[in-house]
């Protein structure tokens, strides 16, 4: 395997060879790119400090900024946290899957993990490998999303080998294209009895509400700067953020594109009625053909990607109306996206 740091992480196929690599190099205190439903996560022992000192060594990652802890199953929840009904009853309900809870920590969990704070947000991803990958390495693993920190999320392996080239990460596990394509739902349960929403995402809080058969409390959306110490993930005002500068619109017309300057680019939710073929003007791309709100979150990262690599001046999309479904989460990361440097 190299060693040098210039040289780029290798894609593996999940072969039982390379997942029993991959699960010593975890338990060796070594960092790993892996698959989720969500996004594509970069992987260390979450028990070790100096395991997870590498993932903040290697995204470039501010330690005010704490990482999410992936379990195998719901019944490895009391190794981490501090478990009540309501935790139990949405780990029933929804795990595996795209939903962190944010739970009292127990004293296994570095405080380099949970940004000195005294809870720890945990979930169970949907993707089969990377729950094996988890159980052949025997300890829970903390991964937050697998690229430079505050760069578009990536959703395919060969993202995370574009943005984490000439760091220590040597290895990612391929997955596929991710499923769900946005971050998971982010929920605070340290007061079961005032469940609070950090952060939108692929779980619709309307079913969460559903399962606890009480409101969940939405306040408005946190704009965090990197000096502040975050309760999760993802609440900085500027993240998942192409480098070309983005600009966001409640809707982008015929008139809007027949103005639009030469070296701009737009990014639709769905196919317009008159648009040429897909790639014929290359300054025009969307994310669904009718405005599905789950292809739109599944294409959303992979699609700015490519428009943030085409050399564009600047960037022009949609912003989806409504607050239910995924219009939130969807909404949220093109909104902090957007938000200037």
């Amino acid at each position: 395997m190299p060693t040098s740091r210039s040289s780029s992480p290798r894609i593996l196929r999940p072969t039982p060879a390379n997942l029993a690599r991959l699960a010593a190099t975890l338990r060796h205190g070594g960092i790993v790119g892996v698959p989720s439903e969500t996004v594509y996560g970069l992987a260390a022992d979450a028990l070790s400090e100096d395991a997870c000192a590498g993932i903040f060594k290697a995204k470039g990652r501010p330690t005010t900024d704490p990482l999410i802890v992936h379990l195998a199953s719901a019944r490895e929840l009391g190794r981490v946290a501090e478990v009540n009904d309501a935790a139990r009853a949405l780990a029933a309900a929804f795990w595996p899957g795209p939903l962190t809870l944010v739970l009292p920590k127990l004293a296994c969990v570095p405080d380099l993990v949970t940004a000195g704070k005294a809870t720890v947000a945990v979930r169970v991803p949907a993707h089969p490998l990377f729950r094996r990958l988890i159980r052949l390495a025997g300890r829970p693993l903390a991964a937050p999303s697998a690229n430079p920190f505050g760069y578009v999320s990536p959703t395919t392996a060969a993202h995370v080998r574009e943005g984490l080239s000439g760091t220590a990460l040597r290895s990612v596990l391929d997955g596929g294209e991710c499923r769900v394509g946005v971050e998971s739902t982010i929920l605070d349960l340290s007061q079961p009895g005032r469940p609070r929403l950090l952060r939108p995402g692929g779980l619709p809080v309307e079913e969460i509400e559903r399962v606890l058969g009480r409101p969940v409390s939405r306040p408005r959306p946190a704009r965090l700067s990197a000096a502040t110490a975050a309760p999760a993930p993802g609440m900085l005002a500027r993240h998942y953020s192409p480098r070309t500068p983005l600009s966001l619109h409640p809707r982008l017309d015929g008139a809007f594109l027949a103005r639009l300057p030469g070296d701009e680019a737009v990014l639709l939710l769905r196919r317009p009625a008159d648009a040429p073929a897909r790639g014929a003007d290359p300054r025009l791309r969307w994310l669904s053909e009718d405005g599905e709100l789950a292809t739109i979150a599944r294409h959303l990262f992979a699609e700015l990607r490519a428009l943030d690599g085409a050399g564009w001046r600047r960037l022009h999309a949609e912003l989806p109306a409504g607050g239910e479904g995924l219009a939130p989460a969807i909404r949220d990361r093109l909104t902090r996206a957007a938000a200037k440097r």
